[in-house]
This record gives C-alpha cells, sequence and structure tokens, in this order.
C-alpha cells in the first residue's frame, strides 16, 4: 500500500512539474513577444519622427509653393479713419515671387524716377503697389514729407501720413539690425541711397506709403521693409531732398516748401533676369593666304 501510494505521489509530482513547466514556457514567449512588440513600436515611433522630422509628412510641394505664393491682406476700418480710400485688394494667389518689376514715377520735379521692384525679397508689396497704380491711385498725390532720415515720402492720398487704402500687409523684406547698438562708420549702410522702402503707420500695417532714400541711412534697429532700388532718377530725389521744409502742420518742419506731386505712377510686367549666354569659343584663325609676289 506504501509503495501505490508513493507512485501515485511521484506520479502527481511528475504532473504538477509538467504544469509548472508549461506555464513557465508561456510565461517566457508572452515576455518575448512583448519585449518584440515594444521593439517594434519603439522602432516604429524613431521612423515616424525622422520622416516627421524631414519633413515627410509635408504637403505636395507644389501645394506649398501655392501656400508660399499667397499675401494676405488684413482690412482697415474706413469709417474709424476717412483718410482710407477703398480701390478693393489685391490677389491672395497667383503672385509672381521671381524677378523684377519696373516702377516709373513721374513727379513734377523733372525726369522720371524709375525703380526696379524686387519680387523675391518684397513680393507682396509689390502686388499692393501695382494693384494701386492700375486704379491710378497715386496719381495726382503730394510727396508729403521730406524725412529726417534722408528719404523722400510718398504714397498717401491725404497728404496727413494717415492715408491709404482700406488694407494693410505686413513688413517682407527689412534689414538684419547692426551687431551693435551704434553702427561702425565702415558698415554697409542697411538702406543706400537709392533705396525704396514701404513706410507703415502703425508700425508693421504697410499700405500704399514709400520711402525714396536720397542718402544713405543706418539705423541700429531697421523697421522699413526694402521693396526695390532707383535705376534712374536718383539725381531728381537728391534735388528734392534739398527742398526747404516747413510745418507740416504737426509742429514738425517736413513738408516740402514746393509741392512734389505724382503726376503719374505706373507698374510694369514682371520680368527675369536672363541667364548669361556663354560667350563663343574663339575660333582658330584661318591660315593667312600665302602673298603672291607681283611680277616684276
Amino acid at each position: 500500500m506504501a509503495s501505490s501510494r508513493d507512485r501515485q505521489r511521484r506520479l502527481a509530482r511528475e504532473k504538477l512539474d509538467r504544469q509548472m513547466a508549461r506555464r513557465a514556457a508561456r510565461a517566457k514567449r508572452r515576455r518575448q513577444i512583448q519585449a518584440g512588440v515594444g521593439a517594434g513600436v519603439v522602432l516604429a515611433l524613431v521612423v515616424v519622427g525622422s520622416v516627421w522630422a524631414l519633413g515627410g509628412f509635408d504637403r505636395d510641394p507644389e501645394e506649398n509653393l501655392a501656400e508660399a505664393d499667397v499675401c494676405a491682406w488684413t482690412p482697415q476700418n474706413a469709417e474709424a479713419n476717412s483718410n482710407l480710400k477703398d480701390v478693393g485688394t489685391p490677389a491672395t494667389t497667383g503672385l509672381p515671387t521671381s524677378g523684377t518689376r519696373a516702377m516709373t514715377v513721374t513727379t513734377n520735379q523733372g525726369a522720371p524716377i524709375t525703380v526696379e521692384l524686387d519680387l523675391a525679397g518684397a513680393p507682396c508689396a509689390a502686388a499692393s503697389i501695382s494693384h494701386l497704380a492700375g486704379r491710378s491711385f497715386y496719381d495726382n498725390t503730394t510727396c508729403h514729407e521730406i524725412t529726417t532720415e534722408g528719404a523722400l515720402r510718398c504714397g498717401d492720398p491725404s497728404g496727413t501720413g494717415l492715408g491709404g487704402p482700406t488694407y494693410s500687409f505686413y513688413d517682407e523684406n527689412v534689414p538684419a539690425a547692426a551687431p551693435s547698438p551704434s553702427p561702425a562708420a565702415d558698415q554697409p549702410p542697411a538702406y543706400p541711397k537709392g533705396t525704396v522702402a514701404m513706410i507703415a503707420s502703425p508700425p508693421g500695417a504697410n499700405s500704399s506709403q514709400f520711402l525714396i532714400f536720397f542718402k544713405d541711412f543706418n539705423p541700429a534697429e531697421p523697421a522699413y521693409s526694402v521693396i526695390g532700388k532707383v535705376t534712374g532718377g536718383l539725381d531728381v530725389v537728391e534735388k528734392v531732398g534739398t527742398l526747404e521744409t516747413v510745418d507740416n502742420g504737426s509742429g514738425a518742419k517736413v513738408k516740402p516748401k514746393t509741392d512734389v506731386v505724382i503726376q503719374s505712377l505706373t507698374v510694369g510686367e514682371p520680368a527675369t533676369t536672363p541667364a548669361a549666354t556663354p560667350a563663343p569659343a574663339p575660333s582658330s584663325p584661318a591660315a593667312a593666304p600665302s602673298a603672291t609676289p607681283s611680277a616684276g
């Protein structure tokens, strides 16, 4: 009997051992599967993060290009500012963003002033000026200020410095601040003579007013968006810069005593800079014909 009970205990223990072994094996497999899944998740997160960082989830490049080709025109309240003039708003898409546009400013002060607008650096300003010029917004308006910074200020039909269209837009191409509070004498100016820049009122809300610099200006903190440069008639701007100024009604002696009138302002079609044509390779010199001695 004892032998039978021992055998039963031995069989029961062996059965328990087999059950424990199977449970341990299952637990080991679960741990392996979980470890594999965890590693897979981590790897997937690493891959997704890398793709995201490299722009893999960006929209199609053509869609991004179309988004970059959009200008936001912020409405301005004409009821709150009677100096504003409603002439609609420019397009928001399909605007040229490379090359240049020629702007011609004809005044009562001499030869026309020609300007090259920078479509890459200031596409929205160029689009705005072109829109306004197409609606004769600038025609028969005065350049109401000769600034203490050395620029002629134009583009406000009201002549008050508060006028413009019923929209505004943000700064685009403001030069970097000087590396030190007092720019060095040999540092290139932020606004060289001949620079054309927007002037916003209030700052950051550009509309129609612009500056034409007749001398170098190098502030410690540039605030004007550069939109182009004078290509002809700079001598006219320099001459205007020497005009006597009078009080503009606010106590500032900045108004030209002689009216400077923009008779017309036009903007041409976009132009791209043609690629340089390589010079033809020099051809081998032809053999000089032998001289035939004349008969004596």
